[in-house]
């Protein structure tokens, strides 16, 4: 000692002594550490040793470097153990770990009711069990837990009441309780929480209907409440004024009633209010001090009076959306000046008076849709100053003057929507080849001009009907290729048709009618595949009736009336299966094709003078008329002569059968060494007995990429059903994906509601896919073709109409096979097409889907796919391909909704009404509150089946919502659809109200599983 330094000399003593004591401290430490890797062990053992933690040994250096493990000071006080596939149920031994503080387990599969183990944890003080399995009441117990400063329970099973104990955990800061099958109530004691931060209740549809506590005023520290779709009634407490920390709030998809507290835009931290979807009703308050507002969602209530003016105070406001109210009153102009603006809905009102002009002049402005209101002026000439102006929705006014320059310089607009106002003067020449747009809407208005040589790549709808456009069709029209609808009728254009307008192979529905066109219709058709409807009506259109017309394998209704065609009716129209057909005012003569000659067609040959029929028609005269008796052959000599001719014809149709017969035998026998055989079923018939039967006899229908025959594989009356992809030279790239996709996709799996694929047989110039055979063809011809009178041999038109039963059958059916397709195949698969011509019905009315060559493999589950161009059906198109061709299953949702509105009201996808299609018609219907009665199908409307048919009408709205993320998964369409008709005989239930649900039908469900986000992003799921 006496050799240490002097300042060390007296530290000596003390600091030996310490060193001592310092020995005993480190066996301590070393003992709990071995304790707490014991117990890490035993609880990877008790889960089951889950692939994800192999990292966990006894051999690893130190239990603190492992990534799930959080250390303080030595000790273990964190797991996170987030997304670890762990499927067993938390173990009691988990709370050996003595300082464990943090406790996350979210995104597993967790089963059992809430862990009471955990209460042992007394250290613990943040728990998420979000994402998992859990089931059963939250125990009224939960308060044990009372150093919880963070609790997660979102995205599980519980049910039951949430305990008024919870209320005694007074350090929590955040309680996230959503979407959860609570059933029960939720406690006014949640008010009591005085440090609660962050409220999470939302899609909880199921509790009870309850009122806002009033104690939820006292929440004073309060930042964040999510209590949408938790079917709250009557209104917004006043005490909500007190909330003086709220920055978030929403409330939406509930079904509050009266006006909205004074005091809630007074709130000094308020960044964000969404209420739409109640039944709010009364005035806008109209001092708004709070000037952190960013998001202000009121759309879908019953508002009234005037928009604020201190909303054109909100510096900070991003997103205003009042739509379908009643508000009325002027726009103010400070908010077009507001220099944050992204989003401007206000359709669907009653609002008057000049658009403010400055309108996108200082802000990012991408939205503006102010339609179906009585707004006047012109439209403000600064809405793409910003160049990222995505749509303009302005129809249904009383717009005027011209369209502004500025609007044909914006790049970034993708829809142009402005019919039904007063618009005068020539569109603005860029709008036509504007890069990104692909909807340009302005039918009903005074535009003048013409047609231009070119248009925008990715055009697909042009309306201009009922306008004065003028001049002849450009040839260059065939450069127009992504061109799927053009409605021009009612306008001034003149000259002929030119056969460049045949060309465009997408074009869907072309309307031409009440023109000045004159000439000939081009007797080549070049590309027309696709077209579905087809009106020339009211021109000055002569010469004969193409012929080439008869070959458009999709058309569906045919106009050429009003014009000056001669000539005979060609045969080949016979071959068309029309929906409706008028050729009526016209100078056609000959014989009506038998196709056409029935009571059907009645109308659609009245004023041709010359046109006679073979059997009896209305207004038509016959075509057999009694001829003199000097003019007859004797009898006996016309029976010789009819034995002669039989016999000559009988002779040489059995010779003619023999040589085809040895000529086909032997050309069969050459080629089937070129056919490769892929089956994908056990098979009952060779690639011979198929080839040998594709004959124009065995035709059943065709579609864009080739006909289906209906093929005999047996003795026994089995058919299978085959579809030719044929090319003289070889498959197009669009085919060879369409083929590819289809074997793909349907060799691949297994669904009794989806079509069976039972072999795929190709060669170098041609395709077959070989499927069940589907006795009763589609869905579509029992809807629609078949209401006329039936287009099946041998039935009647009553025996041909689907009664509601067999209906929600059919929809019960298909939703099954596309909810097969989105949630139990990986990768899931979306169809793309979905429409009620490609569900095909069996001989029981059995459902299956059909038709996948635009089906796409998600890369992953919930993540969107880019597609090169828009692709599927005109009128069950998902809006949103009007602003993007990222897709997921939602677009199938959509289009499923179509169909089952097809379903309930009978009508086809685009016959809304002159300027809607069948969604825009419903949506409007039910918005101004019309019987949803009047809208269901007349032909099958019984007292027995109105309610079931009304929960379908709604349950179709919910799916055909304008936002992709609010459309329910095919899963929940599946289970409304089964609980329409129970087992059980029950009538539909109060489960079934659809009010929370309708207007943004907003559902969490694709959320449940998906990637965990921050606040924001669980919002906005």
């Amino acid at each position: 000692m006496s050799k240490l330094p002097f300042p060390f000399r007296k530290l000596g003593l003390p600091l030996l002594f310490l060193s001592l004591l310092s020995i005993p401290f480190c066996v301590i430490s070393q003992g709990q550490a071995t304790d707490e890797l014991a117990a890490l062990l035993n609880l990877k053992q008790q889960w089951g040793n889950p692939p994800a933690l192999q990292s966990w040994t006894s051999s690893s250096p130190t239990l603190c470097g492992w990534p799930e493990i959080n250390c303080t000071g030595g000790s273990v006080t964190g797991l996170l153990l987030e997304d670890m596939n762990i499927t067993e149920p938390i173990p009691p031994s988990i709370c050996d770990l003595k300082s464990l503080t943090q406790l996350n387990l979210s995104w597993n599969y967790i089963p059992g009711g809430f862990p009471r183990a955990l209460y042992n944890c007394s250290k613990l003080q943040i728990l998420d069990l979000s994402q998992n399995y859990f089931v059963g009441p939250i125990p009224s117990d939960i308060d044990q837990l009372s150093g919880l400063t963070y609790l997660d329970v979102g995205g599980n099973n519980f049910s039951g009441d949430i305990p008024a104990e919870i209320g005694r955990l007074r350090g929590l800061q955040t309680l996230n309780l959503y979407q959860n099958q609570f059933n029960g109530t939720f406690p006014k004691e949640i008010g009591d929480l005085a440090n609660l931060e962050v409220l999470r209740m939302a899609y909880n549809d199921e509790f009870v209907p309850a009122m806002i506590p009033k104690e939820f005023g006292q929440l004073k520290k309060l930042r964040f409440l999510w209590m949408k779709q938790c079917n709250l009634i009557d209104g917004i407490p006043e005490s909500f004024s007190n909330l003086s920390s709220l920055e978030h709030l929403d409330l939406s998809g509930n079904a509050l009633t009266g006006g909205i507290p004074g005091g809630l835009f007074s709130l000094q931290n308020l960044s964000y209010v969404y209420l739409f979807h109640n039944q709010l009703s009364g005035a806008l308050p109209t001092s708004i001090s709070s000037k952190n507002l960013i998001e202000i969602d009121l759309a879908m209530n019953d508002l009234t009076g005037s928009i604020p003016e201190d909303f054109g105070t909100l510096q900070s406001l991003r997103l205003l959306n009042l739509f379908w109210n009643q508000l009325s009153g002027h726009i103010p102009v400070g908010i077009a000046q507001l220099p944050s603006l992204i989003d401007f809905r206000v359709f669907d009102n009653k609002l008057s008076g000049v658009l403010p002009p400055e309108f996108g002049l200082y802000s990012p402005l991408e939205a503006f849709e102010i339609s179906n209101n009585n707004l006047s002026g012109e439209l403000p000439k600064t809405l793409c100053t910003n160049g990222v102006l995505l749509g303009v929705v302005a129809y249904s006014n009383n717009l005027s003057g011209q369209v502004p320059e500025s609007l044909g310089n914006c790049n970034s607009l993708r829809t142009i929507q402005l019919y039904n106002n007063n618009f005068s003067g020539e569109l603005p020449s860029g709008i036509w080849t504007l890069l990104n747009l692909s909807s340009l809407t302005v039918s009903q208005n005074s535009f003048s001009g013409g047609l231009p040589r070119k248009l925008a790549w990715n055009l697909s709808r042009v309306e201009i009907s009922n306008n004065r456009f003028s001049g002849p069709i450009p040839a260059e029209v065939s450069s127009w290729s992504s061109l799927a609808v053009l409605k021009a009728s009612n306008n001034l254009f003149s000259g002929n048709v030119p056969e460049e307008l045949t060309s465009l192979s997408r074009l869907i529905v072309l309307s031409m009618d009440g023109n000045q066109l004159s000439g000939e219709l081009p007797s080549k058709i070049i590309s027309w595949k696709s077209l579905t409807s087809l009106n020339f009506s009211k021109n000055n259109l002569s010469g004969q009736i193409p012929a080439a017309l008869g070959s458009l394998p999709d058309l569906l209704d045919l106009d050429l009336s009003d014009n000056k065609f001669s000539g005979v009716i060609p045969p080949e129209l016979g071959n068309l299966r029309l929906t409706t057909l008028n050729l009526s005012s016209n100078r056609l003569g000959g014989r009506i094709p038998d196709g056409f000659n029935n009571l059907v067609y009645e109308n659609s040959f009245l004023s041709n003078p010359d046109l006679c029929a073979g059997d009896p028609m209305p207004n038509i005269r016959s075509c057999y008329t009694r001829s003199s008796k000097s003019n007859k052959v004797p009898s006996k000599y016309l029976a010789l002569i009819l034995v002669l001719a039989i016999a000559a014809v009988l002779a040489a149709v059995l010779f003619a059968l023999f040589v085809i017969r040895e000529y086909w035998r032997k050309k069969l026998r050459r080629d089937l060494a070129t056919w490769k055989l892929t089956s994908f079923q056990r098979l009952g018939f060779t690639e011979a007995s198929i080839l040998s039967n594709l004959t124009d006899n065995t035709i059943i229908g065709s579609g864009g990429s080739g006909k289906v025959y209906r093929v005999a594989v047996n003795d026994l009356g089995d058919y299978v059903a085959v579809k030719r992809i044929w090319n003289s030279r070889k498959l197009d790239w669009r085919q060879e994906k369409e083929f590819a996709a289809e074997v793909e996709i349907l060799g691949s799996i297994r669904h009794s509601n989806i079509v069976k694929l039972l072999c795929c047989i190709s060669s170098e110039n041609s395709k077959l896919l070989v499927y069940e055979y589907m006795e009763n063809q589609s869905l579509d011809k029992w809807l629609h073709r078949n209401k006329r009178a039936s287009t099946l041999k041998g039935s009647s038109p009553r025996r041909a109409l689907l009664d509601w039963p067999t209906r929600l059958q059919i929809a019960k059916g298909a939703a099954q096979g596309l909810g097969y397709m989105h949630h139990d195949c990986s990768p899931p698969i979306i169809h793309r097409d979905v429409k009620s011509s490609n569900i095909l019905l069996d001989f029981q009315f059995k459902a299956k889907v059909a038709d996948f060559g635009l089906a796409k493999m998600l890369a992953k589950h919930g993540e969107s796919h880019d597609m090169s161009a828009v692709a599927g059906s005109f009128g069950y198109f998902a809006p949103e391909y009007a602003y993007s061709t990222k897709v997921n299953e939602k677009i199938d949702v959509y289009s499923f909704g179509v169909v089952l509105l097809e379903l309930v009201t009978g009508r086809q996808p685009n016959s809304g009404d002159e300027n809607t299609s069948l969604t825009e018609w419903a949506w409007r219907h039910y918005v101004e509150g019309k019987p949803i009665t009047d809208a269901l199908d007349e032909e099958i409307k019984e007292p027995c089946n109105v309610d079931e048919m009304a929960t379908v009408f709604k349950l179709a709205l919910v799916c055909t919502s304008r936002s992709p993320s609010t459309r329910p998964p095919m899963k929940e369409v599946l289970h409304i659809l089964q609980k329409c008709s129970p087992s059980d005989g029950k009538k539909v239930g109060p489960e079934f109200d659809f009010t929370p649900l309708l207007g943004t039908a907003t559902y969490l469900s694709s959320y449940r599983r998906s990637k965990k986000a921050d606040d924001s992003l669980v919002y906005s799921a």
